[in-house]
């Protein structure tokens, strides 16, 4: 047994590290950490959330937590347990999170025209000791990410449109869509 023990504070701290794989923001001040609970041996129980039921990204977020708790010295076993009630949503969000975001403000700061966009990849790709894998932006801020994330990453070349590398994206992963438009024009 450690001769110090864990802190929820500390394991608080290591969790605002791990960022949601999707959205820039931290587990933390997302909303998705519902307790942390120390136990004897320097176990930690952490209840925690998803912003959806079904989170492509679920087990990358989950063993991302674990990395960044694991971090803390003398801890002992994790365990991360997943819950559903309550469910997620915007208002569990620290209120500067939101903000920040935009979330709540009548208008969007910018519009996106998806059939003129061509996105062009930036920052870099990396594989982390773990085999995580990581797309870091161009501030250097890491975001951890699965191989089909990386694949439409890496197809973002500045010569399509959002709704090109979208249809491209789907015909790949043998996607349906419901959209009779986009149906026509990926059989065309």
């Amino acid at each position: 047994m450690s001769a110090q023990n864990v802190t929820e504070d500390q394991v608080y701290s290591a969790l605002r590290k791990c960022m949601d794989p999707e959205i820039p923001v931290n587990v933390v001040d997302l909303g998705l950490v519902y307790g942390v609970d120390i136990k004897p041996k320097n176990n930690v129980d952490i209840k925690m959330t998803m912003t959806t039921r079904g989170c492509p990204l679920h087990d990358t977020l989950v063993s991302d937590v674990k990395r960044y708790v694991s971090k803390i010295d003398g801890v002992g076993n994790i365990n991360v347990e997943i819950v559903w009630d309550p469910p997620w949503s915007i208002e569990k969000m620290d209120p500067a999170a939101r903000e920040k975001l935009g979330f709540g403000k009548p208008k969007l700061r910018f519009q996106i025209d998806y059939e003129k966009s061509q996105p062009l990849r930036e920052g870099k790709f990396f594989k982390q000791e773990d085999g995580s894998l990581i797309l870091a932006n161009a501030k250097g801020q890491g975001f951890m990410v699965n191989e089909a994330i990386v694949n439409f990453w890496d197809s973002c070349d500045g010569t399509r449109t959002i709704n090109q590398l979208t249809d491209h994206f789907s015909t790949k992963l043998e996607m349906k869509c419901q959209d009779s438009k986009l149906n026509k024009r990926l059989s065309n």
